[in-house]
């Protein structure tokens, strides 16, 4: 086997280990019944409540708690953060934020701000004393709702319904993208270039004379590719590319 074989060979293994690794990792397994209870909430959807109102978080708990949510709860948007760079692995299922916007040290906003940096979960804000601006500039920086203290349980609850669906649409396709990310690690090197010159427009013969090989070459490789892609036609190979 040529030292190229070799290379092709090794290299998705590689990748496609690590894409299962990440996929895995923050996972989290049932093994009491306490944990399979929590697991079934968490499948519904996950809340989690930033707010330093004991009194409000103790209400939100209960309201949640009886429609059959779990709930992380935080007494500042600093200790949700810090707990975020643990990476302890959760349950599976959709999940959102619930957080106050007036709070000491980190506010709502710039909470907003990390959290559009991570690639966090829905955010829905709430306060009592904030006036147009912060709802504004809530709402412009991406916070699905924006709750005015006191607020309603039924539009609390709507709210979070609503986020915990954009949060399962975000899921699908964040597997979605796993799936073809591993299509693509079963590719070898040689395959993988073709296939992106193919994607681009080039047609067999002018990748042939590229790469300086045989066109048969060139059309065994991209059949391959195409069988590991799943795909048949060109613009079947062209859309897998633009999602990934």
């Amino acid at each position: 086997m040529s030292n190229e074989s070799k290379k092709d060979q090794k290299y998705p293994i590689n990748i496609a280990v690590t894409v299962i690794d990440k996929i895995t990792e923050t996972i989290r397994r049932p093994v009491t019944l306490s944990d399979k209870r929590l697991a079934e909430r968490c499948l519904k959807g996950r809340i989690i409540l930033i707010d330093d109102d004991p009194e409000i978080i103790a209400a939100l708990v209960a309201l949640l708690d009886m429609e059959g949510y779990a709930c992380d709860t935080y007494i500042s948007a600093s200790q949700f953060l810090q707990e975020q760079q643990c990476n302890r692995p959760s349950f599976p299922g959709p999940w959102c934020i619930l957080s106050d916007i007036k709070m000491p040290g980190i506010d709502g906003l710039e909470l907003q701000r990390q959290l559009l940096e991570m690639g966090e979960p829905p955010l829905i804000m709430m306060s009592g004393e904030s006036g147009a601006y912060e709802a504004v500039a809530g709402l412009r920086g991406g916070a699905l709702d924006f709750l005015i203290k006191p607020f309603d349980a039924d539009i609390a609850l709507l709210a979070i319904e609503r986020a915990l669906a954009v949060s399962k649409e975000r899921m699908s396709f964040a597997l979605k993208n796993s799936d073809i990310t591993i299509r693509f690690s079963g590719l070898t090197s040689r395959e993988a270039d073709i296939v992106k010159r193919v994607a681009r427009g080039q047609l067999n013969r002018e990748i042939a004379e590229e790469l300086d090989i045989a066109l048969r070459t060139v059309k065994l490789h991209r059949q391959r590719a195409f069988e590991k892609l799943g795909v048949t036609k060109l613009v079947e190979l062209v859309r897998l590319i633009d999602t990934l």
